[in-house]
């Protein structure tokens, strides 16, 4: 037994020290380790604090940011819509400026076929007075004056009528 118990000239003295430095713990070392585990405390609290401030604020921003991202779609979506009727708009000017053109180039045409036209009847007018003059010379068998010339053929023309289609 003598292994299980200790012997009493140690025992008392490691008695007398424990309870001295449970006293000079409990006096000193305890205020000192039980403001430690205080401050620690707050600080885990203080950033318990400070990390959901942290994640509110990155929330918000997050927020924020989806808020300005919807409406810079909404914007480029809104530019590309009044793009496309800018687009629009100008083909149909272009196409209306260019069957504008076109028909105007057709009227010019018309124009300066008329005038060929014309211009080709009154040359066969002359060329078939010329041949009427050459032609009546030929049986007459005299030849004629420009008046009597000019005569003949209005009087040709007049009861043959003009050679215009209108």
């Amino acid at each position: 037994m003598a292994v299980i118990l200790p012997d009493m000239v140690e025992f008392i003295p490691m008695v007398v020290a424990f309870i001295v430095l449970a006293i000079i713990l409990g006096k000193f070392g305890w205020p000192k380790f039980n403001d430690m585990l205080e401050k620690r405390e707050a600080t885990i609290a203080e950033s318990l604090r400070k990390s959901e401030e942290a994640r509110a604020e990155s929330e918000r921003v997050l927020a924020e940011y989806q808020k300005e991202l919807a409406e810079a779609k909404a914007q480029a979506a809104k530019i590309v819509a009044d793009a496309k009727q800018m687009g629009e708009t100008l083909k149909a000017d272009l196409s209306a400026q260019a069957q504008q053109e076109a028909a105007a180039i057709v009227e010019k045409a018309r124009a300066a076929i008329e005038v060929e036209k014309r211009a080709a009847l009154a040359e066969l007018q002359g060329s078939i007075a010329d041949i009427s003059v050459d032609v009546a010379s030929r049986l007459v068998g005299t030849d004629l004056s420009d008046d009597e010339h000019r005569k003949i053929i209005e009087r040709y023309v007049n009861e043959a009528g003009s050679f215009d289609a209108n």
